[in-house]
């Protein structure tokens, strides 16, 4: 059984919801709005005008050859996007993201994790009751 969000390849043909991606990159965001599940739908439709001027600025950038970096963690991904590499901040640093077609409809922040693994090393002479009697 396929979930709702399915993306299949045949051959060199990469679907998403039974739509090319290559078909749904020449829509305009509304109209490829449609196609995402409903909550990416809503705030697509809602804030189309912020995703285009995203998408513009990423064009403008691509054509100086620089590297896109961006703070927004609340964009939801559009088939426009895919197969760019955005910089995403996290809070730290900015983390890439290459954007393939299984990523549309999932937001941005998604990809970049704000929360690291933290690692502890030993305890110091002095930190715990038996380690307090060694030579200092």
């Amino acid at each position: 059984m396929k979930s709702h969000n399915s993306q299949e390849v045949k051959g060199k043909e990469i679907l998403y919801r039974g739509k090319d991606i290559e078909f749904l990159k020449q829509l305009d965001v509304r109209e490829s709005a449609k196609y995402l599940p409903s909550r990416s739908r809503r705030t697509v439709l809602r804030n189309f005008d912020k995703i285009e001027r995203f998408i513009k600025r990423c064009e403008k950038k691509l054509s100086r050859n620089k590297k896109l970096k961006t703070h927004s963690r609340d964009l939801v991904i559009v088939p426009k996007l895919v197969g760019l590499t955005i910089a995403v901040y996290n809070g730290k640093h900015f983390q890439e993201v290459v954007v393939s077609s299984e990523m549309i409809g999932h937001r941005l922040g998604e990809f970049s994790p704000t929360r690291s693994k933290i690692v502890h090393g030993s305890a110091g002479i002095g930190a715990t009751k038996s380690s307090r009697a060694q030579k200092k």
